[in-house]
């Protein structure tokens, strides 16, 4: 059976970050729960981006941006669901 590549779903971004321009590739799923996150916050997608990056330890960009998503979810969970 042949393997069929399928085109990438990624979608990038350029945004300036500290003064340099950084290219970002995310998927839009991420784009659109990043979207949320900043107007939820009142800030922009891009100041939410630079948060994340002024708090980022290791790894790149678009990962440490994923994790802060799912964190985010995951922790607005944990808050609705009682503690047992």
């Amino acid at each position: 059976m042949k393997s069929q590549r399928t085109k990438s779903s990624i979608v990038k971004r350029t945004m300036d970050l500290a003064g340099y321009k950084r290219s970002v590739g995310l998927e839009p799923e991420f784009w659109e729960a990043l979207r949320e996150i900043a107007t939820e916050r009142g800030s922009t997608l891009t100041g939410l981006v630079r948060g994340i990056k002024r708090e980022r330890r290791k790894g790149n960009l678009s990962s440490t941006i994923r994790l802060y998503v799912l964190r985010h979810f995951r922790d607005q969970i944990a808050a609705r669901t009682p503690s047992a």
